[in-house]
């Protein structure tokens, strides 16, 4: 590439790929950009995944606010509707409108497949229930600080699921444990975990009052260490 000289394309409206995402106390959502090509604007419409919004500040890897990025350059956004998930492209769209409607087109297309997935998950259930006298499962509700830690946590404890103890994952999310949260594990009889997370007043309330299993972690093995020791206490004897 030195060699060739190759260069990105500037003069045209920024793409790129979504590095992080995490929800700020103080400034909603905000995305973690890595500009691809193009020069990114303070004021542009963007697009990414499911999301989409008015860029209202850039803000570079020293903290200072900028006008505009250029290729190659990570970057800070504020003014998404929503949080995106790690590795959606992002890119410049003319206006809100066409931002708008291809975000809603895209939500309703990944909310069909995740009921598709669940409808196949508890088909798949009752298909192991008839096989198998009992499986046991330990279902998690994971709360974390920023979208790729919530996927990481995810994969590490699924991957612990054996023939006989399954993992299953209800429900992933980024920011305070809340009311919900507490309210899905309870109904879904699930551990609450938060990674780098706590709850807020109502759902400490809350956990107390229902007795629900929360457990915060800063450190992911140490999650993956106590779920396995928890898994290996359910697993049937071996008789020699």
């Amino acid at each position: 590439a030195e060699v060739m000289e190759l260069t990105a394309v500037v003069d045209a409206p920024a793409q790129g790929v979504v590095l992080e995402a995490s929800l700020d106390k103080g400034r909603g959502p905000v995305a973690t950009v890595l500009v691809q090509q193009g020069q990114l604007k303070r004021g542009d419409v963007v697009l990414s995944g499911k999301e989409w919004g008015r860029v209202r500040a850039l803000i570079d890897e020293t903290g200072t606010r900028v006008d505009k990025v250029g290729p190659s350059m990570p970057v800070v956004i504020l003014g998404l509707s929503g949080l995106p998930n790690a590795g959606d492209d992002m890119q410049v769209v003319p206006d809100e409108r066409k931002a708008r409607e291809v975000a809603q087109y895209r939500s309703g297309k990944s909310r069909d497949v995740r009921l598709a997935q669940q409808k196949a998950a508890s088909m798949d259930d009752l298909f192991n229930q008839l096989q198998a006298d009992e499986i046991n499962t330990v279902n998690l509700v994971i709360k974390a600080d920023v979208s790729g830690s919530a996927e990481a946590l995810q994969q590490a404890l699924v991957a612990l699921s054996t023939p006989e103890v399954r993992v299953n994952v209800v429900s992933t999310g980024v920011g305070a444990i809340n009311e919900s949260d507490v309210n899905l594990a309870l109904a879904s009889n699930a551990l609450l975990i938060g990674f780098n997370v706590r709850a807020d007043g109502a759902a400490r309330r809350l956990v107390q009052e229902s007795g629900v299993d929360l457990h915060y972690y800063s450190v992911i093995y140490h999650a993956i260490e106590e779920l396995k020791s928890a898994i290996s206490g359910m697993l049937k004897p071996e008789v020699q």
